[in-house]
């Protein structure tokens, strides 16, 4: 079997196993420094899927996609920058020990479940659609962290990724409002 035959249905069991909240599968990835360039491609291809979703919000404007799209690229990386700082420097657990690269691969397949945001252009299905996605985004960013940051208690990792959802809703919030366009 061709090298690249095989690397696909790694990736694809990887984006199965991390939209199921399969713990081996986020193990697996916090170990792979290969990852990486895969965790990023998911990071992405979730944000325009959010960034087209949106357009069930009545805006069929291309600008109005790139702007969606970059806000939830944005929104992510907010909300990585304050899971590390939160879950590595003031809270850690008495095995944390993780690196940059570890968190970014693990919360980046934690984005998985993003890709269903393009299900956001069904009629009457974009709230509906984008609440069932954040939450499943949430869930999953919960297994990652206990598991890239070695927390023994799934509690810590609720509060250090509930702390950085909160904060990551409210920076897209305030990007929107301030700064979005209009949508009806």
């Amino acid at each position: 079997m061709k090298a690249d035959a095989m690397g696909s249905r790694t990736c694809l069991r990887r984006l199965i196993g991390a939209a199921t909240l399969d713990v081996a599968i986020y193990e697996e990835v916090e170990a792979d420094r290969g990852a990486t360039p895969q965790a990023l491609a998911i990071v992405v291809a979730s944000s325009l899927a959010a960034g087209l979703g949106a357009r069930g919000f009545g805006g069929s404007n291309p600008a109005n996609v790139a702007f969606f799209t970059v806000v939830a690229l944005m929104a992510w990386a907010a909300w990585a920058v304050v899971t590390y700082q939160v879950g590595v420097r003031i809270v850690p657990g008495p095995q944390t020990h993780a690196d940059v690269g570890e968190l970014l691969r693990t919360i980046g397949f934690a984005t998985t479940p993003g890709l269903f945001g393009i299900f956001g252009l069904l009629p009457g299905m974009t709230i509906p659609v984008f609440a069932v996605t954040a939450v499943w985004m949430l869930l999953a960013m919960i297994v990652a962290v206990r598991q890239a940051l070695d927390y023994t208690s799934t509690r810590r990792a609720v509060a250090v990724c509930g702390l950085g959802w909160t904060l990551a809703i409210v920076f897209a919030l305030v990007l929107g409002f301030f700064f979005g366009p209009h949508v009806s």
